[in-house]
């Protein structure tokens, strides 16, 4: 068998060899599996943060009362009497406690002889302390430092050649107003580093010190746990879940190209992919961000300078793996169509990738420029974005929504393909207004780069408002058009409820729930009231998890067969789709009351109004987690226990089903002949499928041609 006619999952000689296959592969599919297991990996860590979230606000967070040995009080009268006038108060929550830190400082021991006679440790601002020994619960001083009249040690301060504050410890000397002899030149360098110099005939050794710092407080890590749940599930997750995963594997496919166009460049944006996510793992171990996904100033500028940074070049590299698939992919559906394939001839999905393409390729660019000042201003004190330093923390959200804005269509409008495939194919029949679908996408493309300042109209001026309250309204024509056409597809279908069926149907019932509270939001007068209310988290989940994560779910189901070669348990899989469904809904339909009643979101503690509402949501995301635990035992299982897939296993007319079951290395074992529109349901019997088992529709005369 030649190598071109073997499956690309097949293994090498050597198990060393099978590994550099998939290390230095430049087929797609490879590549697309790949990202698969990796932005899968990835909803796995950001759902675990979205848990632990709900987890804090199962209910609302309470103020205790801490005594000095460390006790525990709810009221202070549960304290004993002695203590309660030294009660310090703390804020902690049901599941996060607040955590302190602890600093290792270097520090140097002064020696008299061979006993320590003085410790000396770098302060946080560089200037020394002295830490003198205890004998038998007093404190002692061996070398007779000179000490003010509360015991602190007295220091002389100067400068050094290299600008380098310089303190001097001095004996004291009682016999006259004149400061004693030098015990010690301490120094402490730009970076806290202490180093000493005795006298006297003493002699210093280095050490450690380790000793409290800061305390992060429940909301602290709360803030840390949202953080990591946007930042996760918007740039590692959402944004390359479709197009770079399963867009990777079979737009080349169902285009009838062996490949993509620029082969080694998608394997170079997997790495950059990969590359831009060890910085955003760098910046969790590194303790988080606080500052949103979308990285607002002041917070970016303010807190965690090292965190902060390495989230931010995580995202600015996680934009060249976003441009460089957008390339390919533009150059691929231009070049690469199988002879015959029109524009009107290819699947909506391929049209769907091809808007996103243009999206990513022209917005990425905005969003990888702000990064950087962000990153220059904290690392040079340029005045961009502070206003301590001139610059406008308003002109940061201009440039961030300019990219992101348009990123809500990159992560929604490859949904809105998988749901045209997975109707077409699970109703049998053909898609309804293709043109009106293929162009609609264009058309949200291009309209998605009109709207950013919607998410600031309570800061804009009343002209400004008016005219991107408009043009959010005209956003929602195109996507309107989209699903009125998919219901129209399935009136007077032949509906398989198979488990991509039923994800559709969740799709459409929850993303038109999702595009109905668009329009609150978008009118001037309702979001000045709901503005940065729960009604904007259930809304943006409704449209992000209710429409683009049920879609890649369906999808994953829909294209499982052809991809891995083996088949899923079908029953096994809707009660998971619907233990999602109905988890989901739990989870995110009260956050629209909640948000109605005033409700802000990002905030760690709450009215205690809201309890009851905070807990059904919360009860929701155990179902959810649950749904999607179920769906991943039956994939596992499919892989090591699966029956055979067949090539065509749903009866579908793209060119995908025509191909092997797991694909060829390069895809086909001759060139394609296109024959059929991938809609031709009324005209055509599937590939692979008997002619007596597909009865055709009856066709009228005058019945419209191909599309």
């Amino acid at each position: 068998m030649a190598h071109h006619d073997v499956s690309y999952l097949a293994p090498k000689e050597t198990f060393l060899k099978t590994v550099m296959s998939w290390v230095y592969t430049i087929d797609h599919k490879k590549i697309g599996l790949m990202y698969l297991v990796a932005v899968l990996l990835m909803f796995f860590l950001g759902g675990v943060a979205a848990m632990l979230v709900r987890a804090q606000l199962w209910e609302p967070t309470r103020t205790v009362f801490v005594s000095e040995d460390g006790s525990v009080y709810m009221n202070p009268a549960e304290a004993p009497e002695g203590e309660r006038d030294s009660l310090k108060t703390e804020t902690r929550g049901i599941f996060f406690q607040p955590i302190t830190t602890y600093v290792s400082r270097p520090a140097v021991n002064l020696l008299s002889g061979s006993t320590v006679g003085a410790v000396i440790t770098a302060s946080q601002d560089g200037s020394p302390s002295v830490s003198l020994p205890e004998s038998d619960g007093q404190t002692s001083n061996p070398l007779n430092i000179a000490l003010t009249d509360d015991g602190s040690p007295i220091f002389t301060e100067t400068t050094d050649q290299r600008g380098n504050k310089v303190w001097e410890l001095r004996r004291e000397n009682p016999d006259s107003d004149e400061p004693g002899p030098v015990l010690a030149s301490i120094t402490v360098d730009g970076r806290g580093n202490p180093s000493a110099e005795a006298g006297s005939g003493l002699s210093t050794r280095k050490t450690t010190i380790r000793e409290p710092g800061s305390t992060i407080t429940t909301n602290n890590i709360y803030n840390r746990m949202f953080s990591l749940h946007g930042t996760i599930m918007v740039f590692l997750f959402i944004i390359p879940s479709i197009p770079a995963a399963l867009g990777n594997i079979f737009l080349p496919i169902m285009i009838g190209a062996k490949d993509v166009a620029f082969p080694r460049l998608n394997l170079m944006s997997w790495y950059i992919y990969v590359f831009g996510g060890i910085f955003a793992l760098y910046s969790v171990i590194a303790g988080g961000v606080e500052t949103g996904w979308t990285f607002y100033t002041p917070y970016s500028t303010t807190t965690d300078w090292g965190s902060v940074t390495s989230m931010l070049l995580a995202a600015f590299i996680l934009g060249f793996s976003s441009i460089f698939t957008g390339m390919n992919f533009i150059v691929t559906v231009h070049k690469l169509r199988v002879p015959g394939m029109g524009w009107f001839d290819m699947p909506l999905f391929i049209w769907a990738l091809y808007a996103t393409a243009i999206i990513q390729v022209l917005a990425t660019p905005v969003l990888g420029i702000t990064l950087m000042m962000l990153v220059f201003e904290r690392m040079f004190g340029i005045g961009i974005f502070d206003p301590a330093l001139g610059g406008d923390p308003v002109l940061f959200q201009h440039f961030f929504w300019f990219y992101s804005h348009p990123a809500v269509y990159i992560m929604i409008l490859p949904a809105f393909g998988v749901i045209s495939e997975m109707l077409a194919v699970h109703c049998r029949k053909r898609i309804f207004g293709y043109r009106a679908i293929a162009f609609s996408s264009i058309a949200i493309a291009a309209i998605s780069f009109l709207v950013w300042a919607h998410h600031m109209f309570t800061a804009a001026s009343p002209v400004a408002n008016v005219i991107f309250s408009a043009l959010t309204f005209l956003v929602a024509i195109p996507t309107a058009i989209k699903v009125f056409n998919w219901i129209a597809t399935m009136y007077k279908g032949s509906i398989a409820w198979t488990t991509p069926m039923l994800y559709s149907a969740f799709f459409l019932f929850c993303f038109t729930i999702g595009g109905l509270t668009g329009p609150p939001l978008a009118t001037l007068s309702t979001d000045i009231h709901l503005h940065d209310t729960y009604f904007v988290v259930a809304h943006f989940h409704y449209v992000m998890m209710g429409g683009t994560v049920l879609a890649f779910i369906g999808a994953l189901h829909h294209w499982w067969p052809k991809f891995t070669g083996k088949m899923y348990n079908e029953f096994w899989g809707q009660i998971a789709g619907w233990t999602v469904f109905v988890g989901f809904n739990v989870t995110f339909f009260i956050q629209f009351f909640m948000g109605t009643q005033g409700m802000p979101r990002r905030y760690a503690t709450y009215s205690p109004e809201f309890e009851l509402m905070h807990k059904i949501s919360t009860f929701g995301s155990w179902l959810l987690a649950i749904g999607f635990l179920i769906h991943l035992v039956v994939f596992a299982h499919s892989v090591f226990a699966g029956r055979k897939a067949p090539r065509n296993p749903w009866g579908g007319l793209s060119l995908e089903w025509e191909t092997e079951s797991p694909p060829l290395e390069h895809n086909f074992a001759r060139e394609p002949v296109l024959t059929h529109g991938p809609y031709d349901y009324d005209t055509v019997v599937p590939p692979h499928y008997d002619p007596a088992l597909y009865p055709l529709p009856e066709r009228s005369d005058n019945a419209p041609s191909h599309h």
